[in-house]
């Protein structure tokens, strides 16, 4: 099974939708893109995933209503469909990507609404996360251990006699649960089943992800995938911001580069 980084541009393995939503302020920029190849045989993969305009933003692959972004969507021979919407600044909220994954959470129930094969698997990829496509068949919610987050070599669900009976968290465990936004998935039917299950500007940074679980499910009852959660399929990557430095420092004059698109 080859590996989906989603900083390169072969995001179509298998029956993959891919969403990167956009907003369009001082604050991170999000879009969405959709794109589907027939393949009878496994559910549909819906990936939402927040991103935000910066240097490295189409060397991520991430995106935003541009024409960097039409270009870069044109070449990859995706099919494609963005959303975009404003963040709503908070008083002392921390929290990004919560309007633009709960516009495409929007957008996913009136999809599945209308279509004729309702399965689907839901993961809220960051754009700076690789992905195995090994953990899509989940009766409702999957988790699994990630590679490089938290401070740690790999975060990861405890697992007893094949249930999840804790953490091994070190950064805020004290989290319903404490796992990466890269660690689990969600049967894409369960947001039918409960409309208004959404993430909120009203908690912190690192408690989104149980935001939206805890409309779906209990500790107790989610499935430990990824060979009962030995196994690491995703890493947490982190791209780390582009220093440029500024050429009207520099003691030789620059030479133009504004036509050549990064």
């Amino acid at each position: 099974m080859p590996f989906l980084n989603i900083k390169k541009q072969y995001l179509a393995v298998g029956m993959l939708i891919f969403v990167v939503l956009f907003l369009f302020n001082s604050r991170p920029a999000f879009q969405c893109q959709f794109n589907q190849e027939v393949n009878s045989f496994l559910p549909t993969i819906y990936g939402i995933t927040p991103t935000y305009s910066r240097l490295a933003q189409k060397a991520d692959l991430t995106s935003s209503k541009t024409k960097l972004v039409e270009n870069l969507l044109k070449e990859s021979t995706l099919k494609y469909t963005h959303l975009n919407i404003k963040t709503h600044k908070a008083k002392h909220s921390t929290a990004s990507g919560v309007e633009q994954r709960n516009l495409a959470l929007d957008w996913l129930r009136e999809h599945i609404k209308a279509a004729e094969d309702k399965r689907g698997v839901v993961y809220f990829m960051d754009d700076d996360n690789t992905y195995s496509l090994k953990m899509r068949k989940i009766n409702k919610v999957g988790v699994w251990p990630v590679g490089i987050v938290g401070g740690m070599r790999v975060e990861m669900p405890l697992v007893t006699d094949g249930k999840v009976t804790g953490y091994n968290a070190v950064w805020k465990p004290f989290r319903p649960f404490p796992i990466d936004m890269a660690g689990f998935a969600i049967n894409a039917t369960l947001f039918l089943d409960h409309p208004d299950a959404k993430f909120s500007r009203k908690v912190q940074s690192g408690f989104q992800e149980s935001e939206i679980l805890k409309y779906m499910t209990k500790t107790e009852d989610l499935e430990p995938l990824a060979d009962n959660c030995t196994k690491v399929y995703v890493w947490h990557t982190r791209t780390q911001k582009t220093t440029i430095s500024n050429p009207k420092k520099s003691k030789v004059p620059p030479i133009p580069d504004e036509h050549i698109e990064v």
